[in-house]
C-alpha cells in the first residue's frame, strides 16, 4: 500500500502558523494514537494500521470549509458540513478510501432518514462507518474535542455514553456494541 503524506495535505488546506492548525494537529493526533492502539490491540494488519493513521490524520480536513471562529475556522457553512466537505476534499485529493472517513466519522454515523428528519445542511445519503477501520476512527473522534481549553483531555467512557446517548437509541447501541469489541482484552 503506498504511503499518503498527510502533512504534505494538511499544509495545502491549513497554514502551519494558524489558530486552525494548533487546534486541527493536536486533535487529529491524539484520536489517530487512540485508533492505532485500538487497531494494535485487535492485531491489525500493517496495511490496515497504515491507513487507520492516514485517515484519522485527515478526517476533519473539511473544517476549512466551516464557520467555527473558536477555532479559527473562517469558512461560510454550518460546522456539520465538515464531513461532506471533508469527502469531496480527499476524493479530489484521489483518496476515495480516506474520503470515506471524513464523511461518517461524526457521531456513529448518520443515516440517511436521521439526515432528513433533523433537516442537517448535509446530502441526504448514509453516512455510515462500515469498515473495520472507520468504525476504530468514529469511536476514537469520540474521545476527543476541539474545544482549545480541552484540546488536550480525553473525555470519559461515562461522558461519551452520555453525549451518544443524547444522539439516541441507534447511535447508543452502536457505541455499546463498538466500545464492547474495541476494549475487550481478549
Amino acid at each position: 500500500m503506498k504511503k499518503v503524506n498527510y502533512f504534505e495535505i494538511i499544509h495545502r488546506y491549513i497554514p502551519p502558523d494558524s489558530r486552525l492548525y494548533g487546534v486541527y494537529i493536536p486533535h487529529v493526533t491524539l484520536v489517530t494514537a487512540k485508533a492505532l492502539a485500538i487497531g494494535k490491540r485487535l492485531k491489525l494488519t500493517e496495511d490496515q494500521l497504515q491507513f487507520i493513521e492516514e485517515a484519522a490524520m485527515l478526517h476533519d480536513i473539511g473544517v476549512i470549509k466551516v464557520k467555527a471562529p473558536e477555532i479559527g475556522c473562517q469558512g461560510e457553512l454550518p460546522y456539520i458540513c465538515h464531513i461532506s466537505e471533508g469527502r469531496k476534499i480527499l476524493e479530489a485529493e484521489g483518496l476515495a478510501r480516506h474520503a470515506v472517513v471524513a464523511e461518517t466519522h461524526i457521531g456513529v454515523g448518520l443515516t440517511e432518514k436521521e439526515i432528513i428528519l433533523n433537516q442537517l445542511p448535509l446530502p441526504a445519503r448514509d453516512m455510515i462507518p462500515h469498515s473495520l477501520e472507520e468504525k476504530i476512527i468514529c469511536y476514537a473522534d469520540l474521545f476527543f474535542g476541539k474545544h482549545p481549553r480541552k484540546i488536550w483531555y480525553e473525555r470519559s467512557v461515562e461522558h461519551v455514553k452520555a453525549t451518544v446517548k443524547t444522539y439516541g437509541d441507534r447511535q447508543y447501541q452502536h457505541f455499546l456494541e463498538w466500545h464492547d469489541l474495541f476494549t475487550s482484552s481478549s
